[in-house]
């Protein structure tokens, strides 16, 4: 069995041993044994664990990696892998809507979602149905000044115009990308006012940064399996895969 010194482990991800040890104390990797004089002894396996969580966490951040990599250690192979999964499935969702904004940016007359057609005036149930976006994230971006919706003079109830569709799409892209909250002001109310050339441009900057987070997705996902292999889980085959059955409750 090989046997790594916490600096051996350290030089090779680029970081610091502290690091380590804060990994170590936050259940993210197993603790390793410790020698006669009280050094950590790090195995193959613990620098599975180091570069699984240096490579996922570009695409899927710490928050998600930290519990993906806790679920590895306590045998919950599944539970880890769909919660990657799901990831990667809101990512896609981001690719699908960013590409909708951009056809709508280059083409104003199309809606904003095939096979779902626009009144002229929307109630915020309505226009979420249609962007596909939370009543509570829109009713938020409205608190923030993002979004002006009327008021319908007889109840007070929102109304949502085909303009504020094509503005929440935009957000939702953005939100991401465009950290400040005056320039995504700025960039909602050229929209209204239909300068559209930069929008185009900071859209296209938010298709790149998805497709490049997809790619570090999949890099962590092949560190992932690379632990998954050290670890005993997976050896690679498709039988490996079929052999091990979960075992369920029988009362739930």
């Amino acid at each position: 069995m090989v046997i790594y010194k916490p600096a051996e482990i350290a030089k090779a991800l680029g970081i610091s041993t502290s690091a380590l040890r804060h990994y170590e104390a936050w259940g993210v990797v197993p603790p390793p044994e410790r020698a006669p004089n009280g050094y950590r002894l790090y195995t193959g396996l613990h620098m599975a664990y180091f570069r699984c969580l240096r490579s996922m966490v570009p695409g899927f951040g710490y928050p998600l990696t930290y519990e993906v990599l806790r679920h590895i250690q306590k045998g919950e192979l599944d539970t880890a892998l769909w919660l990657v999964s799901a990831e990667q499935a809101r990512l896609q969702e981001e690719k699908v809507t960013a590409g909708r904004t951009l056809a709508l940016l280059q083409d104003p007359g199309l809606h904003p979602v095939m096979g779902k057609g626009m009144k002229h005036k929307m109630s915020i149930g309505e226009v979420a149905a249609i962007t596909n976006v939370q009543t509570s994230a829109i009713r938020h971006w409205e608190k923030e000044g993002l979004l002006s919706p009327e008021r319908n003079p007889e109840n007070g109830y929102r109304l949502y115009t085909p303009v504020h569709a094509r503005q929440i799409m935009l957000i939702r892209t953005l939100r991401t990308t465009v950290y400040y909250l005056d320039k995504m002001k700025e960039l909602v109310q050229a929209l209204e006012q239909n300068s559209v050339e930069k929008l185009k441009e900071v859209t296209v900057e938010a298709m790149v940064k998805i497709d490049r987070r997809n790619r570090q997705q999949y890099n962590g996902v092949h560190k992932l399996v690379e632990l998954c292999v050290e670890a005993g889980f997976m050896d690679g085959s498709e039988v490996s895969l079929t052999l091990t059955r979960p075992t369920y409750n029988k009362d739930h």
